[in-house]
């Protein structure tokens, strides 16, 4: 019988992803996230990973071919054209019917962020003028927006392409109704200079400062989760670094 690799591919106190050979298996504590996951696979009109089965709280999923667009803190080796397939891609579900999760409020958005920042420099996680001057630039992305279907967390490792050509974007669980730039700023997050070509693929007109505003965002409200889950966002090129970028 041949040996089957077994790789841990995320594991936190809420969800854990394993790899059996071309398997993956994602276990979550909260049933709501696969169910999620699992219709928005079978509503996004871009390429996805097979559903093998599904039994709560496990998701079986078949391994998408080829390799991630990239990582965060490591630089891009994909061509610009499947940068700018990403974007095209994601202009394509951005176009789809509405999938029926509701997404987050501007004020609840706001009050989140609020207080995201206030105990980031109370607990002394990040320098208050960097917290100040990146919650300022944030507040461009709290205005009123059209919504679409939104990935919800469209990082470059959750997109898989051969060449220039995306073979399928993973990790559904927080899809649902957003504002389309919020999925173009967590693709480009740390990759500032890849924001053309996807720009340039998607198609349309974008209002930069707002993807720029939603890196802070972003990362503002990421900095604690991943320190609190073992995941470490002051590495080079990670969200404190694009946190720093903002002075």
């Amino acid at each position: 019988m041949d040996e089957v690799e077994v790789e841990m591919v995320v594991a936190h106190s809420e969800r854990v992803t394993l790899r059996v050979g071309d398997v993956f298996l994602k276990v979550d504590a909260d049933q709501a996230r696969i169910d999620v996951e699992v219709e928005a696979m079978a509503l996004a009109p871009v390429p996805t990973p097979e559903v093998l089965w599904h039994k709560p709280p496990v998701l079986a999923i078949a391994a998408v071919p080829e390799t991630a667009l990239g990582r965060l803190g490591e630089p891009s080796t994909a061509s610009p054209a499947a940068w700018a397939a990403a974007g095209a891609a994601i202009r394509r579900l951005h176009d789809a019917p509405l999938p029926p999760r509701p997404g987050r409020g501007i004020d609840e958005l706001a009050a989140e962020l609020d207080g995201e920042c206030e105990r980031l420099v109370t607990n002394g996680v990040l320098p208050a003028d960097l917290v100040t001057r990146n919650r300022q630039v944030a507040e461009a992305a709290l205005r009123p927006w059209a919504p679409v279907f939104t990935h919800g967390d469209l990082q470059i490792a959750h997109v898989f392409v051969d060449g220039d050509e995306i073979t399928g974007i993973i990790d559904w669980s927080e899809a649902g109704q957003g504002d389309a730039l919020f999925d173009l700023a967590i693709l480009t997050l740390g990759h500032e200079e890849r924001l053309g070509d996807v720009v340039a693929g998607y198609g349309t007109d974008v209002d930069l400062d707002v993807i720029r505003a939603w890196w802070s965002l972003r990362s503002l409200l990421a900095v604690r989760w991943l320190v609190e889950h073992g995941f470490d966002p002051f590495a080079p090129g990670c969200e404190v670094d694009v946190l720093r970028s903002r002075l």
